[in-house]
């Protein structure tokens, strides 16, 4: 079985290794182009195409696999079947009527729950218990096409974007595995998906980033591990953006600190800081400028007193 490959982001590597390990035949990597990022906006390549220069893989980046120009060197590759994972373009209706025995997507939730691009980071922030991979045909609509297989996964309760991420990327890899042997020996169920049970995980937008310190405590415990690692929940210390990394939730107490005021500082663990409802315990941050530390190695650096007042 001929297999082409799509993808973009980190999450889609583990598959890529799957199938170069595999039995079948790798027939080529499609990617993004190189894009500019970071502060410096330095020019540079997506994870995929990294794997693959690093694996002596050919990889070829188009603009957008929307371009007609491109159905001659699609159909050269004769793929049997096109595979993509974390890959950011919709395939346009040539592409998908291209390989005879479809277009096979992994996706990172229960689908038809948390459709879209953010649905890892969407499930942690609201506060979800539990989610999965859903590995589907593809059609034009995103996320909507027959589900083929699914694989639950207990999402633990300090678990970052970052590690259930990588956790997923690793059982999806396998389920994506399971679903190429089920394709290759025509035996691949078609479940469609129940369109009254959708949902949409939107993009993590500038403007969330920032601690609202009114919010409940268990609220933002789940946003500062749904941004990390990246983009990263922020308040203000002095004017200056201060990232959380790591927080705990600890229960209120009767007092007259207001959201946003740090109650007590601690040497070893880190500071607490009052909420709309209920505590956190602040412990990991990351000054303007600096690499990320402890807590309690940024209070032997910074004064911060019980009284200071965060997003300022």
């Amino acid at each position: 079985m001929k297999i082409l490959f799509m993808g973009t982001s980190k999450f889609a590597i583990p598959t890529l290794l799957a199938i170069l390990q595999s039995e079948w035949q790798l027939v080529g990597v499609i990617t993004q182009p190189d894009r500019r990022k970071g502060r410096g906006l330095k020019v540079a390549p997506p994870p995929v195409k990294k794997f693959c220069q690093e694996h002596g893989v050919p990889v070829y980046q188009p603009e957008s696999v929307k371009d007609a120009g491109l159905q001659p060197f699609f159909a050269e590759l004769m793929p049997d079947v096109i595979v993509v994972v974390s890959f950011g373009q919709l395939l346009p209706s040539w592409l998908l009527e291209l390989p005879p025995l479809g277009c096979l997507n992994l996706h990172p939730s229960l689908l038809p729950a948390y459709r879209g691009p953010a649905p890892i980071q969407r499930a942690i922030i609201n506060g979800e218990k539990e989610t999965g991979v859903s590995t589907m045909f593809l059609n034009e609509k995103m996320d909507a096409g027959d589900i083929i297989l699914q694989q639950r996964v207990e999402i633990g309760s300090e678990t970052t974007f970052g590690e259930l991420e990588q956790v997923l990327a690793e059982k999806g890899a396998q389920l994506m595995m399971e679903t190429l042997r089920l394709v290759e020996q025509g035996k691949a169920p078609r479940i469609p998906q129940d369109e009254v049970k959708a949902t949409y995980a939107p993009p993590i937008q500038p403007g969330e980033r920032e601690i609202s310190w009114d919010h409940q405590a268990e609220a933002l415990f789940n946003k500062i591990r749904g941004m990390n690692p990246v983009p990263g929940a922020y308040t203000f210390f002095k004017g200056k953006v201060l990232k959380i990394w790591r927080a705990q939730v600890l229960p209120g107490v009767p007092g007259e600190f207001l959201p946003g005021q740090v109650t007590e500082t601690d040497k070893k663990q880190g500071f607490i800081v009052q909420t709309g409802e209920g505590r956190l315990l602040i412990k990991e941050v990351q000054p303007a400028g600096r690499p990320r530390m402890s807590a309690a190695e940024f209070l032997r650096g910074y004064r911060l007193q019980p009284g200071t007042v965060l997003g300022e």
